[in-house]
Order: structure tokens, then sequence, then C-alpha cells
């Protein structure tokens, strides 16, 4: 133990010689390089801490040893010109070979639609307790776009604004502040609290095929950007179950709050407003809340549940001759899911099968008209209940010892509805799909951790019309596509696939 806190002793003392030294970028390398030596030493205690408190359960010089530790490491961090957060760099190059099949029988294509993604990843630890993440996104379609503006007057809509290659801008697109604590109210419950632009996006099970770490959610039934909080509570720890927790969320995906000064109404009349206040016919608050509650986790098995609620939903407003008024609320959205995963199949049967990850997962969605409004199809007001079910595994690479190579299944009932808007994938959300879907995957890497390539196939086969719509009978009816005929069947995509090749830097 001693020979941690003379490493600690002598890292300050060399600090602070440096700060007494004429050249700043010289200063600056050395403060740099003591901190990576800072961080490793915590890592080395964090190890020390387990293996000391497991053997004797007399820990309390490790934990000093860490708390000073971290003390130096923000006293260091002090000294470097008050640059207080840690960057990151995610980027990458994509291209995709996108084929539809209309209803009609005809086809559309892109051979080569090429997009820049970039994500500027900002992390801070304050102090043991409180941090700071946040995320900056970039996302780009070579050359300029066409087709925006009237022709594609969603383009910009929030749930998606990051997942969209739409332009040049730079965006938040996580942005909040996360708290911890190992006991809630003198309760043997560690807790956390946060709130912010949240995470939301390539959560459970779909962060797979993305080789991403997970988000909170589960990816099957919610998968957007929304504004909100969360608090997780970790029960399992003092009822003995392992990684039991339950996560309540709330969240805000719209708002009716007026511009500070004025605004034009549909019919382009100007209307002053007290700052922020709503004004009459604006659409209400979207507002979502839910809960996580993960039954167990032990490291191989895992059972997930999940449900939400989501009120004032919305559809596009198109009047009696087909123009388009705006948007209009059309009522709410129930949700359950349940998934369970499996990180290792069987017990040491083969080290293919040890590294082999197997998922299943099932949700149900039940729609809530508003009086006099009608949801996914419904006729009077009536609730329509929808199902999905998705079946995957992800299996060692056979041409690499990183590697991993996966396959999907997705199907989706006549009246299924996800709200999965940001899932990234550009012939729409596959998990969506009120039909059938199919994947394939294979990621590699090519130079350590840092540079990986992956070569994906998507399938879809649509049943029936609305898979990515929104929540009304406008947008979000389901219309058998086999049954379509005329113009209807010409707009309508019976069949799509997309063929993606990456490349992309993570550092």
């Amino acid at each position: 133990m001693n020979k941690f806190l003379v490493c600690s002793c002598f890292v300050i003392t060399t600090l602070t010689t440096n700060l007494f030294a004429d050249s700043i970028e010289s200063m600056t390398k050395e403060i740099q390089a003591m901190r990576h030596k800072l961080e490793q030493m915590q890592k080395e205690l964090d190890a020390l801490k387990a293996q000391k408190k497991e053997e004797t359960n007399e820990d309390f010089d490790v934990i000093e040893a860490f708390d000073e530790v971290q003390d130096n490491i923000s006293e260091i961090n002090k000294a470097t010109s008050g640059n207080h957060l840690k960057w990151g760099v995610d980027y990458r190059f994509a291209i995709d070979n996108l084929n539809y099949k209309m209803a009609d029988g005809s086809k559309v294509k892109n051979n080569a639609f090429m997009t820049n993604r970039l994500w500027l990843n900002m992390d801070w630890a304050a102090t043991h307790q409180l941090s700071f993440h946040g995320q900056l996104a970039y996302n780009k379609a070579f050359g300029a776009r066409n087709g925006t503006g009237v022709l594609a007057p969603y383009e910009t809509f929030d749930w998606i604004t990051n997942e969209n290659a739409y332009d040049d801008s730079l965006r938040v697109r996580n942005a909040y502040f996360l708290y911890k604590n190992s006991t809630f109210l003198g309760s043997d419950v560690p807790w956390t609290f946060s709130v912010g632009r949240r995470p939301s996006t390539n959560g459970h099970i779909i962060n797979l095929r993305d080789d991403d770490h997970a988000a909170s959610s589960l990816g099957h039934s919610i998968n957007v950007e929304f504004d909100g909080l969360s608090a997780m509570f970790k029960i399992g720890k003092p009822l003995g179950i392992a990684g039991m927790y339950i996560k309540l969320c709330a969240g805000r995906g719209g708002t009716n709050a007026a511009p500070k000064f004025f605004s034009l109404d549909q019919s382009g009349t100007l209307h002053t407003n007290a700052p922020y206040q709503t004004t009459q016919g604006d659409l209400a608050d979207i507002d979502l809340a839910g809960f996580i509650f993960r039954v167990f986790s032990n490291g191989q098995y895992t059972l997930d549940t999940q449900f939400y609620y989501a009120d004032n939903l919305i559809d596009a407003d198109i009047n009696a001759s087909g123009a388009m008024q705006g948007m209009k609320t059309v009522g709410a959205l129930s949700s359950t899911t349940v998934s369970f995963m499996i990180n290792g199949i069987g017990d040491g049967w083969s080290d293919f099968l040890d590294d082999t990850t197997f998922f299943v997962s099932g949700a149900t969605s039940t729609t809530h008209p508003d009086s006099k409004e009608n949801m996914l199809g419904s006729q009077n007001s009536q609730s329509k209940t929808g199902y999905s079910y998705w079946i995957g595994a992800q299996f060692p690479s056979l041409l690499s010892e990183d590697g991993r190579w996966g396959l999907e299944y997705n199907h989706g009932s006549k009246y299924w509805r996800s709200i999965t808007y940001a899932e990234d994938t550009n012939i729409g959300s596959k998990v969506a799909a009120r039909g059938d879907a199919y994947e394939v995957y294979l990621t590699e890497y090519l130079i350590e951790d840092i540079l990986s390539m992956q070569i994906r196939y998507t399938f879809i086969d649509y049943t029936y019309t609305g898979s990515n719509g929104f929540f009304g009978n406008t947008t979000g009816a389901p219309l058998k596509i086999s049954d379509l005929t005329g113009d209807a069947a010409a707009t309508t995509v019976d069949k799509a696939q997309d063929i993606r090749f990456y490349l992309r830097y993570r550092y």
C-alpha cells in the first residue's frame, strides 16, 4: 500500500516543480503524462480494493489511498488551464446501396449513398459522485442536399436530429449530469439521478449490430432523442438478487412553448406572445414516462422489462382537399417490452459458444385515442394493440480474434407501433416494420479497437403500410400492401434493402 502512496507523493512533487517551468508547452505535456499515470494507478487501486475486500473485508487503507489519488488527479486537472473535459472522437464513413421495390412492382434505388458521421464525446467527473457527460453530433450526406424544404419538411424533426444525414451543423446529441450514491435514505440501495438531453438511442439489443455500448432504454420499443430525467435504484443488492434494478424515466418529446416575441398561425396571422407561454391552437406537450425493471443479470443471463406511456402523440393534419395544415394531437400510446439475453451459451462447452450472444425480445403497443380522434387505422376512437418479436445472435468472427458477426430477425403485426425513429438504418427502422425484417452483419477491427469496419445487409418485407409513420390514421393506418392499386401502389414501399459498408475511427 505504501508503494501507491509514495507514487502519489512523487507525482504531486513533480507537478509542483513543473508549475514553475518557463515552457507552458512542456508543462502541459508533463501534466498529461502524469494524468495518464494516475489514471493507471486508479485502475490498479480499484483492482486492489476489490481483492482486499474479498480477502479480508478490511479495505479502509485501500479506500484512503484511492481517495488520495482521486484528489491528486483533481489537483492536476485544476492546473491544466481550466480544461475540465475529457474529449473523445468517433468518426464514421459509410456507403449504402439502397434499393426499394414499390407495391406496383417499380423500383427505386441509390447505388452509393455516402455519409460522414462525427460524434465528439465529452466527459468530466467533478467528484466521486457527480459527473457530466455530453456528445456533439454531425451527420451529413456527401455533396449538396437535394429535395429539401417543401419536398422533405420533416428533415429537422427533433426526434431524429442527429440520426438524419441532413446538413453540416454540429448539434448536441447528449448533455446531462449524473449523480450517484451508494445509499438511498440510509438504506443499502445504491442509486443514481440524471437530468438533461438523454442518451436514449442505441439501447439494449439494438446496440449489438451498431457496435456501441448500450444506452439504458430497450431498443425494441423506443429509440429516439429526447430531454428528460431518470433515477435508478439497485434494489438487487439488499435483496441478494444479482443485477436487479429499477429505473424511472420521464421526458418531453415536444413542447407547446410559444416563441418569445411573436408567432404566425396557419393562416399567417401575427400573434404577440408572452415569453414561453402557450398560444391557442398549439399542440399539447408530448410527454413520456416509464420504467425499466431489470429482473436479473449475473453477467451471463439477463432479463429486462420496460413499460412506458407517451401522451399527446401527433399525426399529420390533412384537410379535405389534401393540403397539409401542420400537425395535430391524436392520443396516447402505452408499450411493454420483455427481453432475455444470454452472453455465453452453456458452461465451457466450446470457445465458440462461450463467446456467443443470443437474445429474444417481445413487445406490445396499445393506442389510447383522444375523443373524436383515431389512431393507427382505428374507427370510433377504438384502441388497437400490436405486437412484435425479435430474435438474434452474435458470434465470434471466423476471420479474426476480436471481430463479430450476427444474424437478426424481426416481425411486427398489423397494429404494431414502436417509437424508434432514430434507429440507424437508412431505409427506415427495421424494428418498426409491420412485416418481416432480416439482417446479417460482420464487424472487424483493423487497428486494435480504434479503426474498425463493418458490412451489413438489411432486408425489410412490409406487409402493411404505416411502419415509419406517426400515430394517427393519416400516416399510421395499416393498409395491406398487396391490396393497393394505382397511385397508392406506386408510392408505397413493398420491400427495401440496405447494403452498408463503413470505416469507423474511435479514440
